[in-house]
């Protein structure tokens, strides 16, 4: 009888959480302000002395020419100049010269002369292919257990704090198996397959002094996809149909046909007019001109295409928004996929899409993993245009749309979800107040 009067009340507390508007004197531009000095929080010197590891007589000239370059990304907050966190990193990411500085003169093979792990699993996933017939192959289960923590005192005592987490979706032909095994309170909701961003939602009063704990584990299973496309199969697209209304159009935020945008799609495809020879086009495009940099967060971007046109770099998800729009402009219709890799050595945050041909429908493209540099057949070349590795966790199928149940404030990622999100009727709980883990069992 307690059990079920508890859930009760925790359920009324939802449903009335879900129906909450933002505090009076919310605004976004004080939040989008603060948001901004998280990630801008260095000093000119405090990145001149980065610098000058790698370049012990750095100036200011010479500073001042790789800001006007963007290659030192920088803005006036409060009247005082501040650089983003990761500037100086970044400076020897993007900028060729210093790139070389750092890196010294390069000898022998690039590629090591040995065949790297993410070669032999692409090369493994396109044998099993052409061996089975079957595009999705290799599949791996894994069982993992997410925790998010909120700060002590982050919110007031006996105040209600929400909290959404990731969870692995079922409705991808290539994740299936999903089970939740246990949460770290009774009462929780999964979000709906209708759903883009696919999460389980719990929450729990705040306790003075101590911090706030959620968690979950779970299993799935998850395989290697691979197309081998043939350009001279491709069909043309049924452009009366909904699919192709929906996924060739501009959205609000981050697809926008801007005339730059046009400008740039019709300048990298010329005549070409095959929908594959095309995304080619572009995916190459993108993988020669924005190498990979620590990111800003994506919430403090307008367009995020743009900016990386503009500054010249980009993490994975701002190169995929970039094909993207670039690929919908032409007609070819394109989706957001992300979640993590969960490597043996490595995982993280990561964010690729997916783009659809006749008459081989929607395959997976990742545009930061691009033209692999160990690639010397036209099949590993174009492996990341049609094809994706095992390792990975789907958990959004779109950007930037509504969570289950609703969130009252913005997110603190306002485009991707992967961390989680977290609030109280107070306000949004931003990243520095709280952190996440993940712990990862390979199962087979």
């Amino acid at each position: 009888m307690k059990r079920y009067f508890f859930a009760l009340i925790l359920g009324l507390l939802m449903a009335s959480c879900a129906e909450q508007k933002p505090v009076e004197g919310y605004s976004w531009e004080e939040d989008l302000h603060e948001r901004l000095l998280v990630d801008f929080n260095r000093s000119e010197q405090q990145i001149k002395d980065y610098i000058s590891h790698y370049i012990p007589d750095v100036s200011d000239e010479q500073m001042r020419k790789w800001e006007e370059s963007k290659a030192l990304e920088c803005m006036v907050l409060d009247g005082q100049k501040l650089y983003f966190r990761n500037a100086g990193p970044n400076l020897f990411r993007i900028d060729k010269e210093c790139i070389a500085i750092k890196n010294g003169p390069a000898t022998g093979d690039p590629s090591g002369g040995e065949e790297t792990e993410e070669e032999r699993d692409i090369n493994k996933i396109m044998q099993e292919v052409e061996h089975s017939g079957n595009n999705v192959v290799e599949p791996k289960r894994f069982r993992i257990t997410y925790t998010l923590t909120v700060d002590a005192d982050a919110v007031p005592a006996g105040e209600v704090v929400r909290c959404w987490l990731p969870f692995p979706r079922a409705d991808v032909p290539r994740q299936k198996d999903v089970k939740l095994i246990s949460t770290s309170l009774p009462e929780y909701k999964l979000s709906p397959e209708k759903y883009a961003h696919s999460t389980l939602y719990m929450e729990q009063a705040a306790i003075a002094g101590e911090p706030t704990t959620f968690s979950e584990t779970f299993e799935y299973t998850t395989c290697g996809e691979w197309h081998k496309i043939d350009a001279a199969a491709i069909q043309p697209y049924d452009t009366k149909s909904k699919l192709y209304k929906e996924y060739t159009a501009e959205r609000e935020k981050h697809i926008i046909f801007t005339p730059q945008m046009r400008a740039l799609a019709k300048q990298i495809i010329g005549e070409e007019s095959n929908p594959y020879l095309q995304a080619k086009r572009i995916f190459r495009w993108v993988n020669d001109n924005f190498p990979w940099a620590s990111a800003r967060e994506y919430s403090t971007i307008e367009n995020i295409p743009e900016y990386v046109v503009e500054n010249g770099h980009g993490d994975c998800g701002q190169v995929t928004l970039l094909f993207m729009t670039l690929c919908r402009i032409c007609g070819i219709p394109t989706h957001w996929q992300s979640g993590f890799v969960v490597h043996p050595d490595w995982w993280n945050l990561h964010d690729w899409g997916m783009i659809y041909f006749e008459p081989y429908g929607w395959v997976p493209v990742d545009q930061s993993f691009g033209v692999p540099d160990y690639a010397d057949t036209d099949a590993e070349r174009d492996y990341f245009l049609g094809g994706v590795d095992a390792w990975r966790m789907i958990v959004n199928s779109d950007y930037g749309m509504p969570l289950y149940p609703k969130k009252i404030y913005p997110r603190s990622e306002t485009v991707d979800f992967q961390r989680g999100e977290v609030e109280w009727r107070g306000g949004n709980l931003y990243f520095p107040q709280w952190d996440y883990s993940m712990e990862i069992e390979y199962l087979e």
